[in-house]
């Protein structure tokens, strides 16, 4: 709109009254935006509301408008309109009318603009758009390592039973005999294949760390190791590999010897690596937890105590029935089996309501339980995707629109070469050289600047790197591309410029 303004100045339009027409532009657009913004953001805010809620943790977030909400976002606006619509609107008004009308508004010599406003802020879309974009990826990179990592145990067909008994208010001694009871009602369920007990369920969050010593140690030498009170049927219900010994049984009462199955983390660590079959240790006393001697019966495989993110850790598996201080109120139940879960869940009812209807019952599926663990990876994977996108698209409009515009300033230029024998080839390689030009420099600086992010970012990955070449690789590569496919447009509008077309118009 150079030449237009020219001529408003030439007929006598004040620079004051130009700029507040300009200004006035601006403001319409940024007003069109607050509006349409005003009218996504309670639905999006119930959509990432959904994805923060789980099965066992709902949450609940008064979403009612708040004027002081949308005085803010209205203010960010307005500030955005005056900084990035007022600037332009006093260059476009500084220039003079007469060395525009002069050179018809056509033609000005583009290389003294350098890396001016325009280009500087598509550099900068560019890199800050990479940033993003890696940072999305190595989020759903590492969401997808938390999904598929092995945890020593098959997570599907597995349903926990959370029982209540306080209503019978048992005394101490009744309780384990009422578990077992449960258990045995359980496990005659058709399609059941097996039932357990645990006084820690794997990956739940909770956790049970006790001292450690092996036979012969002086005091003070040994270690700590994972603790869990697990029912005979455990390593057949979480189908976790028995490597060694034998796998708990009838015979492991109160009045037998303690025994213990431990992992190759404990037998590696706290043994020497030696076979762990027959030796004992003990358990370091602790305020209301007495010191006890176990003698190792079996190893089982590693696996996954109480979170996806953690490294292997030494755990101890004792049976239930020698808990250390006698059945607690409560009991937490794993069920595998090949039923439907809604028929399941009622089969379970009807068997624990046999014995006391009185128990109260709290189900959970234990793969969904394990997902719900992660929605705060699952969350940052979702809303950084989400924001990589859009930074993407507005890199690439933003490349597209200096690529028209510079078209559109060079078209006697564009004319007056290809009618001295430039091709079509000619001119799309010039404009997309121009193009290429401006990605390269943003995706350099985006490189250094998500290298940087992403160390700082490290702490949230799993699996992964924070400057994983692939990762880095893919994001340049797509951003490349779509900045590259958004340069074409104008490129070939230049490339199909009618040279005797361009010419008239001077």
């Amino acid at each position: 709109r150079e030449r237009e303004i020219a001529v408003r100045l030439a007929i006598g339009a004040s620079r004051g009254r130009l700029v507040r027409q300009l200004l006035s532009e601006s403001l319409l657009l940024a007003a069109i935006g607050t509006v349409l913004g005003a009218l996504l953001a309670p639905a999006l805010s119930k959509i990432l509301l959904a994805l923060m809620t789980t099965e066992s943790n709902e949450i609940f977030f008064d979403l009612t408008p708040d004027w002081r909400v949308f005085a803010f976002l209205g203010s960010v606006a307005v500030s955005t309109c005056v900084l990035f619509g007022l600037a332009p609107a006093l260059r476009a008004t500084r220039t003079e009318p007469g060395a525009v009308l002069k050179s018809g508004g056509r033609g000005s010599n583009t290389s003294r603009e350098g890396f001016g406003l325009r280009r500087l802020l598509v550099v900068s879309q560019v890199a800050l758009s990479l940033v993003l974009l890696v940072g999305a990826l190595l989020f759903l990179r590492s969401f997808r390592n938390l999904l598929t990592v092995n945890t020593g145990f098959r997570q599907d067909r597995i349903l926990e039973a959370a029982l209540d008994p306080r209503r019978l208010d048992l005394p101490k001694e009744q309780r384990f005999p009422l578990r077992q009871e449960i258990i045995r009602r359980v496990r005659a369920i058709p399609g059941v294949d097996a039932a357990a007990d645990a006084s820690v369920i794997p990956l739940d969050g909770s956790s049970w760390t006790m001292g450690v010593e092996a036979a012969g140690a002086k005091s003070g030498e040994g270690g700590s190791s994972r603790f869990d009170w697990v029912g005979p049927e455990f390593f057949k219900t979480m189908q976790i590999p028995v490597l060694a010994g034998r796998a708990f049984d009838e015979h492991d009462t109160t009045n037998s010897p303690s025994v213990a199955i431990v992992n190759e983390t404990f037998a590696r660590e706290l043994l020497n690596g030696v076979n762990p079959i027959g030796r004992t240790f003990r358990t370091v006393a602790e305020p209301g937890y007495p010191e006890t001697v176990y003698q190792i019966v079996g190893v089982v495989k590693d696996t996954k105590y109480q979170e996806l993110r953690e490294s292997q850790q030494a755990i101890c598996f004792a049976p239930s029935s020698q808990y250390p201080l006698g059945g607690g109120p409560f009991a937490q139940i794993l069920i595998r089996s090949n039923v439907p879960l809604p028929a399941l869940t009622e089969q379970v009812k009807s068997a624990i309501a046999g014995v006391s209807p009185n128990i109260l019952i709290y189900f959970r599926v234990f793969k969904t339980m394990i997902r719900d663990h992660l929605v705060d990876d699952r969350v940052m994977a979702m809303l950084s995707g989400f924001f990589a996108a859009l930074a993407t698209l507005l890199a690439i409009i933003g490349l597209y629109g200096v690529m028209s515009y510079m078209v559109a300033r060079r078209r006697s230029e564009i004319g007056i070469r290809m009618a001295l024998g430039a091709n079509a080839g000619n001119v799309s390689k010039m404009i997309l050289r121009e193009a290429g030009l401006l990605l390269a420099v943003g995706l350099v600086v985006g490189t250094g600047l998500a290298v940087a992010a992403s160390t700082a970012a490290s702490t949230l990955l799993f699996g992964l790197k924070p400057h994983d070449p692939a990762t880095l690789a893919a994001a340049v590569a797509a951003l490349a591309l779509a900045a590259l496919a958004a340069s074409y447009l104008p490129a070939r509008r230049a490339a199909r410029l009618d040279p005797m077309t361009a010419l008239r118009e001077e």
